[in-house]
């Protein structure tokens, strides 16, 4: 059972739907630990001063922004808390928008909402309005001392809050090389079989059809040395570089492909 991280209120107006926050993901990245090869003790961490070649005390470490090469400003915890945005314990929704209007690349973490006590007639009536109105929230929160852009969309019997990119935040595809320009033009037949593809290849999204393959082998194999077992390292997979070919060929042979793939699927 997932714990709260979080609880606090969504301002709808002057309606306040009091709401728990709990993590909707969960990182299985596969983590190791730094050992001695010679003895395998854990390796730790120690922070020592560049131009004394001595360890600083926890209580030394100061916050340093570097301002031009070698040189830095200090700021002290003082100084940071007095910037600190009003601590507050709500969600304040400032608009709501279509959801087809955020690109993906703005969001961050994702979050699930769940009504606390009392507030489960508000947050159903939230849930359904923002349903039917096909329309996102989009508002502030302070969490961890700092302030967070969401947005805030209903999934199913829930609602899920994710924390957004300022825009600043994001690359803009201006800066980007190689890019072609409107002189590059596909012809008509090849955009059609290029169609044609996309529906040999459509179908509804089902994550739990992709697996981490890579983390699957990793815990198979630190399960086999741990059994014991003797593990022989096989080569690294190198894909070859493929030859350039007829855009038009490879559309048919592709398309080919993608039928008879769809055939041993039925």
């Amino acid at each position: 059972m997932p714990r709260a991280i979080w609880s606090g209120t969504i301002s709808f107006g002057l309606v306040n739907v009091p709401v728990k926050l709990y993590s909707a993901t969960r990182s299985k990245d596969v983590r190791f630990n730094q050992l001695h090869a010679r003895d395998g003790s854990r390796i730790q961490v120690r922070r020592f001063c560049a131009a004394e070649g001595v360890e600083v005390p926890a209580e030394e470490i100061v916050r340093g922004y570097e301002v031009r090469p070698g040189e830095y400003v200090t700021v002290t915890d003082e100084e940071l808390a007095g910037l600190a945005p009003e601590l507050t314990e709500g969600i304040e929704i400032q608009e709501f928008v279509e959801l087809r209007e955020i690109d993906p690349v703005y969001f961050e973490h994702s979050y699930y909402l769940a009504p606390d006590k009392g507030g489960q007639k508000a947050y159903a009536l939230l849930r359904q309005a923002m349903e039917e109105s096909q329309r996102v929230a989009i508002g502030r929160v302070v969490m961890r001392g700092r302030e967070y852009l969401t947005a805030i969309r209903a999934a199913g019997p829930a609602r899920v809050m994710s924390t957004l990119y300022y825009a600043d935040e994001v690359v803009p595809v201006t800066e980007l090389e190689g890019l072609p320009g409107e002189t590059v033009r596909a012809t008509e037949r090849e955009v059609a079989m290029a169609q044609q593809l996309i529906e040999a290849l459509a179908a509804p999204f089902e994550p739990e059809k992709y697996r981490d393959e890579y983390r699957e082998a990793v815990l198979q194999l630190i399960e086999e040395k741990a059994a014991g077992k003797t593990v022989v390292p096989m080569a690294p997979k190198r894909a070859e570089a493929a030859p350039p070919v007829d855009l038009v060929k490879a559309l048919e042979e592709s398309i080919a492909l993608a039928k008879e793939r769809a055939k041993r699927t039925a």
